[in-house]
């Protein structure tokens, strides 16, 4: 047995240095937390937080310029005795991808809670924000059942504190509770489902699972493995979610401070979709398994039931949505119906294992698709949940689609800001939103799928068409209202949230770039996709002679 300091050696120089921007993010939340206690001032907890974002951000950009992580992560592997699948930390594949994604979401919220900030909770609020955040960065490069439980519960845990922090009214205290008590059982669900996982595989680590199922799947499929992996499909369709699980989110949401909303409109998507992709074996980015997959289309029925949850999620959020006229109940219901929308882009994934020809690889991997849209969906909510803030102060609010109207001439430049951010949610050309939907609709239509089930994508392409249709109704309802309706209010909303405004400004700003420019963020989650490092090199064409 190694002694002691070998092992805290051999911890320090291996899986810690994979997780360094994490290890920062999680001091300073420390520190906050510190600071709440001993000087509690609510401009100081912003400036560490923010600082704390930045920093984090530079060492990470520094580690993905120079290569070290992923060099020292294959160098470690190449001389352990393990191989390198039994890695329980894995900075390869979506990992940078996620953790950019979780630092940008939380400088934005960070910035954007301002106005809900008081100086006795305002360092508490800011670190839990830093530790939500930790927590969405670490889902992405874990490796292993009970690291990804963890992380997902630091998700979890610091929202339960969010909910309740800022305001103490009878409704937010309601929200809490609820949100408190399902995410509990949905917990509970799914370390069920691991559970089940761990017991068939005989291995915690989520490649082994993946190479040691997709083995044994070659001649039968375990009733067991089917049982966990649907508890595990509906413990973390809670977080996304996805319906029948989806039922919290109206209820929460109305309760719920804004900036706390916007929280949970976006971060819980991140984190569940990943670790959803992770589970399925859709992540695996050590190519152990090349196109096999634990839960493809030809041996599993898991596929089909993510076709039926896209489906019915969809439809369902958008449906409900027609009906609302609170803000926030209408964002829920339109958030569940996005989610619909991403599970296309895992429905697409798991026909992957069919594409046997290398020379002509699908358009879209399906996991790259629900990457960027998960961005571009991040850009359009969280912006329009700033400009709620923005709108939010004295005894009026932006509470139903009815106050929002003749915003268009009262305050102009929030209304244009509001409508940029609805028309990327519609999926109109120009805008984020609108790649985002172009790129899941079209990798599920050319879906590479087994023999005669190819028209059941293009049949959820049909369907998921038909609700974005639909979406536009509501969204453009919100658009007509603020400049073609009269205020029903002769004063006009105050405009008191300028950090909200500056977070919006930031969304917008990203939501028109990658709309005129997608490449860049293309590119980023195409490289994130396990598709674009597991594809065998093709062979190349002898040249034709004269």
């Amino acid at each position: 047995m190694n002694p002691f300091p070998e092992i805290a050696t051999e911890f320090l120089t291996g899986a810690v240095r994979f997780v360094i921007p994490e290890v920062i993010l999680l001091g300073v939340a420390c520190l906050l937390f510190v600071q709440a206690v001993l000087l509690p001032a609510r401009w100081l907890s912003v400036v560490l937080g923010l600082g704390g974002i930045v920093a984090a951000a530079i060492v990470a950009l520094v580690f993905d310029v120079r290569g070290s992580e992923v060099a020292a992560f294959w160098e470690i592997g190449a001389k352990a005795d393990a191989p390198r699948t039994l890695a329980s930390i894995d900075p390869t594949g979506a990992a940078s991808f996620v953790r950019w994604l979780a630092l940008a979401s939380g400088f934005l919220f960070v910035l954007m809670c301002w106005r809900e900030l008081t100086w006795d909770t305002a360092g508490e609020y800011v670190a839990c924000v830093l530790v939500l955040t930790t927590g969405v960065s670490l889902v992405g490069r874990v490796n292993d059942l009970v690291s990804l439980f963890l992380s997902l519960e630091m998700v979890s845990i610091p929202t339960y504190v969010l909910l309740y922090l800022p305001s103490r009214t009878r409704e937010s205290q309601e929200s809490a509770v609820k949100y408190f008590l399902l995410s509990v059982l949905s917990s509970g669900v799914l370390l069920f489902g691991f559970s089940y996982l761990y017991g068939v595989a005989g291995s915690t680590n989520l490649s082994a699972i993946a190479s040691t199922l997709t083995t044994a799947h070659k001649t039968d499929v375990s009733p067991l493995v089917l049982v966990g992996i649907v508890m595990a499909i509906a413990g973390l369709g809670f977080r996304i979610a996805a319906v029948p699980f989806h039922f919290y989110a109206p209820d929460v949401y109305q309760g719920a401070p804004t900036g706390v909303v916007a929280q949970l409109a976006f971060v819980p998507k991140v984190a569940g979709f990943v670790a959803l992709a992770k589970v399925l074996g859709l992540l695996d980015p050590f190519g152990a398994t090349g196109y096999e997959l634990p839960f493809d289309a030809a041996r599993t029925l898991i596929p089909l039931t993510l076709w039926v949850l896209a489906a019915v999620t969809m439809t369902v959020g958008n449906a409900l949505a027609l009906l609302q006229n609170n803000l926030k109940r209408l964002f829920a219901y339109s958030g569940i119906a996005h989610t619909g929308y991403m599970l296309l882009g895992l429905v697409v994934a798991s026909a992957l294992p069919a594409a046997t020809d290398p020379l002509s690889p699908p358009i879209q991997s399906g996991i790259d698709s629900v990457l960027f849209y998960l961005a571009a969906y991040g850009l359009m909510t969280v912006g329009a949940f700033a400009v709620l803030m923005y709108l939010s102060g004295g005894d009026r609010e932006a509470v139903t689609v009815d106050d929002l109207a003749g915003l268009g001439q009262s305050r102009p430049f929030a209304a244009a800001l509001l409508a940029l951010f609805l028309v990327s949610m519609i999926g109109l050309p120009l805008t984020a939103g609108f790649v985002g939907k172009f790129q899941l609709f079209l990798g599920a239509f050319d879906a590479v799928a087994p023999s005669g089930s190819k028209s059941m994508y293009r049949v959820l392409v049909g369907v998921a068409a038909v609700n974005a249709a639909v979406a536009a109704v509501y969204y453009l309802r919100m658009i007509a209202a603020m400049y073609q309706r009269t205020s029903l209010h002769p004063e006009k909303i105050p405009a008191r949230g300028y950090f909200a405004m500056a977070a919006a400004l930031l969304c917008a700003g990203g939501t028109i770039f990658f709309g005129l420019y997608p490449q860049p963020l293309a590119k980023f989650a195409r490289q994130s996709a396990p598709l674009e490092d597991s594809r065998p090199t093709p062979a190349p064409r002898p040249l034709a002679s004269n």
